[in-house]
């Protein structure tokens, strides 16, 4: 059975996918940042200084014992039911912004493989050599 699995991890898609994974969430935790840090305060100056983050309606009693700030993260931590539009906002932003670079990314791939595949290939060596031949035959 480790033989198989050896060979299951050795393959090549295998090891591909392994890497894109491990890419992605990378490239996805970039992505948050940028939403996050500089697209998302932006938009809120845009509409007033508002902080998108903790933008949220309560749908349920905030507890007697709570003493924490009446910000989103704080109330969700508390137990409060709350609808976190500000949090989807950003979450949508996120994979907008995501779904766009992918889109460039698979666009980009496929012009560079239609034009590899529209290239006329280079005569390989022995047809040359072949070509070669056929002329110094005609030129006698």
């Amino acid at each position: 059975m480790l033989a198989e699995f050896k060979a299951f991890i050795a393959r090549g898609n295998v090891l591909d996918l392994a890497v894109a994974v491990i890419i992605g969430a990378a490239f996805a935790t970039i992505i948050a940042s940028l939403t996050a840090d500089l697209i998302m305060p932006i938009v809120g100056a845009i509409f007033g200084n508002v902080d998108f983050s903790n933008r949220f309606l309560l749908l349920g009693p905030i507890p007697e014992g709570f003493a924490g700030p009446a910000t989103y993260a704080a109330l969700k931590t508390a137990g409060v039911s709350v609808l976190g539009y500000g949090a989807f906002l950003t979450a949508l932003i996120n994979f907008l912004i995501l779904a766009f670079v992918i889109f460039m990314l698979v666009r980009m791939a496929n012009r560079m493989t239609r034009k590899a595949a529209d290239a006329p290939e280079a005569p390989a060596e022995e047809v040359m050599l072949l070509r070669e031949i056929r002329d110094s035959l005609k030129a006698r």
